[in-house]
């Protein structure tokens, strides 16, 4: 890169700049804005077009690599394709989230609450088509989670198990087919 007296340069590899103020063969000599004079191998200077101040936001926009780069990105597509947002009914069948008391209940009589309850809900998101239902229905012995899996049989639906890693081992999904014809 050729220097002549009077260029603006900035040093690589130091917070520092001045104007060329002699030119040798292989030394640059250049005056900072303190008036002390510095001598550098022309491979440690880079010669500054524009101060730094001058450039405005919008300076590059024409640039053609800058061009190239816009039209590289907009042609790419993305493969993923972003649902709508869904609404999701949780229904936590625990017999103390559906009564006060369960004084004067066996356990006959909490099942048939729990499967009514379900069924209630399973009816309402067909009627409101609302597509996901979360039943959250814990562990125990399984019998709950059989009779709803019974339940389920008799609607237009499909069931699997929740998100384990947001409701655990002891919930189930379902999913309410909307367009079904009677």
């Amino acid at each position: 890169m050729g220097f002549s007296k009077g260029n603006k340069v900035a040093v690589l590899d130091d917070v520092l700049k001045g104007t060329v103020v002699a030119v040798n063969a292989d030394v640059i000599s250049i005056e900072d804005a303190d008036g002390m004079i510095y001598q550098f191998h022309p491979s440690e200077l880079v010669k500054i077009e524009t101060e730094q101040h001058e450039l405005s936001k919008f300076s590059d926009i024409n640039h053609p690599l800058l061009r190239q780069k816009i039209t590289q990105k907009s042609k790419k597509k993305s493969v993923f394709v972003k649902e709508k947002k869904e609404i999701v009914m949780e229904v936590d069948l625990h017999i103390h989230q559906l009564t006060n008391s369960t004084r004067g209940m066996d356990n006959f009589d909490m099942l048939s609450l729990q499967v009514a309850t379900a069924r209630r809900k399973i009816e309402y998101c067909i009627q409101k088509k609302i597509s996901k239902i979360v039943f959250i229905h814990g562990i125990g012995a399984g019998v709950l989670k059989t009779e709803l899996h019974y339940l389920f049989n008799k609607y237009p639906v499909k069931y699997y198990d929740a998100s384990y890693q947001k409701y655990g081992s002891g919930a189930t999904e379902v999913y309410v087919f909307q367009n079904v014809k009677e």
